[in-house]
């Protein structure tokens, strides 16, 4: 079983590295500061189970969590904090287990017996990702990397065959999320213009007719005016009165 331990604190990751050292078949593979430390080596060395502390500087366990969901293969994620309160929030984000600091012996034993239960049953399961929180960030897999990219920093979601195209401030970026998850998850952030484009609230600046009669969504860091469905133009009008 391959480990990445992701916790700010190093000696509570020496801790783990130590405790994980007595346990048969088990490799430690990566350790992280942070989350988005903890996302750059997962999607690097694809490990089966991923220790997370939650409070965390900048990206924290919970919203690593989050994105580790839709890694694809999906590790085990078991949180490992010194706090109870986030019990609840971290089953919602799909954790294995949950381990209070210090962490004992045998309840990181069975942690691990559930994790390979877990891997056991993983491929070709459905994974349901409802009563998650939002997420404040997409996450863009690269050849072994990820660009982390902030929801306030995204024009429009673009469908294009099996990917969706994340346009935002510092360029482009294809992800591997659904269109339509993407608008239940951020409805408050992004409104349906058509079929295949969800754009940022916050970009839009107007509707204009094209010369074909066309309408058209004018953005506000866009390049180029976009298409609008004739369905979507007057739940657009209604969004555009009230910004």
């Amino acid at each position: 079983m391959r480990v990445v331990i992701a916790d700010d604190e190093p000696l509570a990751r020496e801790r783990l590295r130590s405790l994980l050292a007595a346990q048969e078949g088990v490799d430690v593979v990566a350790e992280a500061g942070n989350g988005e430390q903890a996302l750059h080596a997962c999607a690097e060395l694809q490990p089966d189970l991923v220790l997370l502390d939650i409070a965390m500087p900048g990206l924290d366990g919970l919203e690593a969590a989050r994105h580790l969901a839709s890694f694809e293969p999906r590790p085990a994620v078991v949180f490992c904090t010194a706090y109870d309160a986030h019990a609840l929030s971290a089953f919602e984000a799909a954790a294995i287990d949950y381990l209070m600091k210090p962490v004992r012996a045998e309840r990181l034993a069975a942690a691990i017996a559930r994790a390979r239960t877990f891997l056991a049953g993983r491929d070709g399961q459905p994974q349901d990702s409802g009563g998650q929180q939002a997420r404040s960030m997409l996450c863009a897999r690269l050849r072994g990397s990820l660009r982390l990219i902030p929801l306030d920093d995204i024009h429009y979601l673009q469908a294009e065959e099996k990917y969706v195209v994340v346009h935002h401030a510092r360029g482009e970026d294809l992800i591997e999320e659904s269109l339509k998850s993407l608008e239940e998850e951020f409805a408050s952030r992004f409104i349906r213009i058509h079929r295949n484009c969800l754009v940022a609230r916050h970009e839009l600046v107007e509707l204009r007719r094209g010369t074909g009669g066309q309408v058209q969504a004018v953005l506000r860091h866009g390049k180029q005016p976009l298409e609008v469905s004739r369905r979507c133009v007057a739940t657009l009008k209604q969004e555009l009165r009230h910004l």
